[in-house]
């Protein structure tokens, strides 16, 4: 560029319609003028399109003919001569998605003066999802970039979540982000709704003695594999059939479908690890298209429970080892992966992930993990991995899947 060159901001509002960029730019063409940086944005029908350029000749001539031809589309321009010439700003450091049913002003508010007591300036914002929680995606750069920098930030804002009732996830930005190749989820609670083995011991009549040693292991208070012990020992004497008649009352989490579509879309690889029964679990894998399962088996004789479990028991360790075994099938690096889980038995396997989302978590894998969801509905773990509602439901639309279930209130 000439050392006469003028830096130039040309920004253009109004109602979005076909011909307003292409008489922008006929009308800078004839200007000569070289583009350095163009960004566009419209929401709900209104368009701002930014555009900074280094004009040769004459600015102010070129201000001139753009506010005529930006007259004749029903549009506005600003033109800023002699605007910072500074180009892009580098990448951005990290991603912060916002969740809530609603987002209200004060949340983000409240999100925004957190990020700027922490040094972090937000580049750009964007809206993800309107269904079935409100989405919006940050992508800000952090002056903290040490080896602290993502759990400082995501200390900070989880405490303003809490208080704002709003979820949100913090996860490094750039390429790392978007090369998440396999995902696996727990079953009970997470994938599907409910526990598996309470709905067992419902067929024995011992489903609250049950449910009190669940909660006990989720809550992280006794070891999981003697807690499995002495509830598979009260399903002994159990006729087998009960297993089916199980199955077919299984009701999966509102959007887990929606979720393994997508994510298979994508190319994910997609798994359950679960503390749960392989004998359930199976038919619900293949109906989905899973590629892993990984779940205890409950010893059966003459057609009856023994209250015993088969094997190795799944339990918090074996969950982390079964997520390493899945992602080296696959051949996908641990920082890969995402794991999606509940209870204290999923603490290890969220920790050896490359992102480790706790869904409607107890507090003790709500402290561990990176992201933490308090909605009910599994599709959200989309918007943490940057995938769009729009982008999920012009895929569907293709598929001819596309529809909305009405949310509770509506």
């Amino acid at each position: 560029m000439g050392s006469s060159d003028t830096t130039v901001l040309v920004t253009v509002t109004g109602p979005d319609r076909p011909g307003v960029t292409s008489v922008l730019f006929a009308a800078l063409s004839r200007h000569e003028v070289s583009l350095l940086d163009v960004e566009q944005v419209v929401i709900r029908g209104r368009l701002t399109l930014g555009v900074l350029l280094f004009c040769p000749n004459d600015p102010e001539a070129l201000q001139e003919e753009l506010e005529e031809a930006m007259t004749t589309v029903g549009v506005h321009v600003d033109v800023e001569i002699g605007a910072d010439p500074v180009g892009r700003a580098g990448v951005s450091t990290h991603a912060v998605v916002v969740l809530g049913s609603p987002v209200t002003a004060r949340a983000f508010s409240e999100i925004s003066r957190n990020l700027a007591k922490q040094g972090a300036n937000i580049d750009s914002i964007r809206g993800i999802a309107d269904y079935p929680v409100t989405g919006l995606e940050l992508l800000v750069t952090a002056s903290n970039t040490g080896a602290d920098a993502d759990a400082r930030l995501r200390t900070g804002l989880s405490e303003v979540a809490v208080l704002q009732n709003v979820d949100v996830a913090v996860e490094r930005a750039g390429l790392a982000r978007r090369a998440k190749r396999l995902i696996v989820f727990d079953v009970d609670s997470t994938l599907i709704q409910g526990e598996v083995i309470e709905m067992l011991a419902a067929r024995a009549g011992v489903e609250e003695q049950v449910r009190a040693v669940t909660e006990a292991a989720m809550r992280g208070e006794i070891d999981f594999e003697e807690s499995l012990h002495q509830r598979v020992a009260t399903l002994a004497g159990l006729d087998a059939s009960v297993i089916e008649e199980v199955s077919e009352t299984i009701e999966l989490t509102p959007g887990a479908r929606t979720t393994i579509r997508t994510l298979r879309r994508l190319g994910f690889h997609c798994g359950v690890v679960s503390g749960g029964f392989r004998q359930v679990i199976e038919g619900l894998a293949h109906e989905l298209e899973l590629d892993f399962v990984q779940a205890n088996t409950l010893e059966i004789v003459d057609g009856k429970l023994t209250g015993r479990v088969l094997g190795e028991i799944v339990d918090r360790k074996a969950k982390a080892v079964a997520l390493r075994k899945f992602a080296a099938e696959a051949g996908i690096p641990m920082e890969q992966t995402v794991a999606v889980g509940d209870g204290a038995n999923d603490i290890d396997m969220l920790n050896a992930a490359g992102l480790g989302i706790a869904f409607n978590a107890k507090p003790a894998l709500r402290e561990v993990a990176d992201a933490a969801l308090s909605h009910p509905f599994l599709d959200a773990v989309l918007f943490i991995l940057g995938v769009t509602r729009n982008e999920v439901e012009a895929a569907d639309a293709i598929d001819g899947m596309f529809r909305r279930v009405p949310l509770p209130g509506q």
